[in-house]
């Protein structure tokens, strides 16, 4: 059987940039709207191509620079994976196959958005969970990624997947799973996720956030216990100012070794 080569694949960047919300206790995630094809008028996760004078870590960076106006230092963003399963994006540059280079991004605070070139639209969605996964939400825009499926039962579903418009577009529902569970796997050493939270956070701050990809209720997270578990990966720094009666809560910031 004749092997056909791959000899010029198209490389993209795809880069979730996460976020945190104090007013709601709850983690966002960016999406846009693409306003091109293929897959105009849906959903997606920030991308851009890679250009030839680049790296892919520059091109990471350049793509929140470009879509949210942000100029980050790479401490920001971390690699995720590659993606190169070739029922990945269906119809994407006419026959030619499109590898990714995932990133993820960790923003201390929440820009307004303004959607950039390639995009209608630029929205926070809040990120949850419910029985079947995680889960993305912005009013009646809702995305969800199932847990139980395989890398190859997704992938078999994919021509199906990008037909719908209640679907992220190309395979993003995908990358978005694998990158909340990769964010989820690294929290009882590495919870570089703790970064949307900026210099300074609660405890209780830590715990919602730790809620959300453990897939439980804040309240389940013990306090004390949480101290006890995940002290070492903190360093307090001081107190927060409160007009409330009380003892005001204890701040901390991520050892700089995580």
């Amino acid at each position: 059987m004749t092997q056909v080569i791959l000899e010029r694949p198209f490389i993209n960047i795809v880069n979730l940039i996460w976020s945190f919300d104090r007013s709601t206790n709850q983690v966002y995630l960016l999406l846009l709207k693409r306003a091109h094809t293929p897959c105009q008028g849906r959903w997606a996760l920030p991308e851009t191509y890679l250009r030839s004078e680049e790296s892919a870590d520059q091109a990471a960076l350049r793509l929140v620079r470009e879509k949210i106006g942000l100029d980050l230092s790479a401490i920001h963003t971390e690699q995720l994976a590659t993606f190169t399963h070739p029922k990945r994006a269906p119809g994407a540059k006419g026959q030619s196959r499109t590898l990714s280079l995932a990133y993820m991004t960790f923003l201390p605070e929440m820009p307004p958005l303004k959607a950039g070139y390639g995009a209608s639209d630029a929205k926070w969605f809040s990120f949850s969970f419910n029985q079947a996964g995680y889960c993305l939400q912005n009013g009646k825009l809702a995305f969800e990624a199932a847990l139980s499926l395989t890398e190859e039962q997704y992938y078999q579903r994919a021509p199906k997947v990008a037909a719908d418009p209640t679907h992220l577009a190309f395979d993003h529902e995908w990358i978005f799973k694998v990158a909340s569970l990769r964010i989820r796997n690294k929290l009882d050493y590495q919870p570089n996720i703790l970064l949307i939270l900026g210099n300074e956070f609660t405890l209780k701050e830590a715990r919602s956030v730790y809620a959300s990809f453990l897939m439980t209720k804040l309240e389940a997270i013990d306090n004390s216990n949480f101290k006890k578990t995940h002290g070492h990966l903190f360093e307090e720094i001081g107190t927060a100012n409160q007009q409330r009666p009380g003892r005001p809560a204890k701040l901390f910031r991520l050892h700089k070794t995580t």
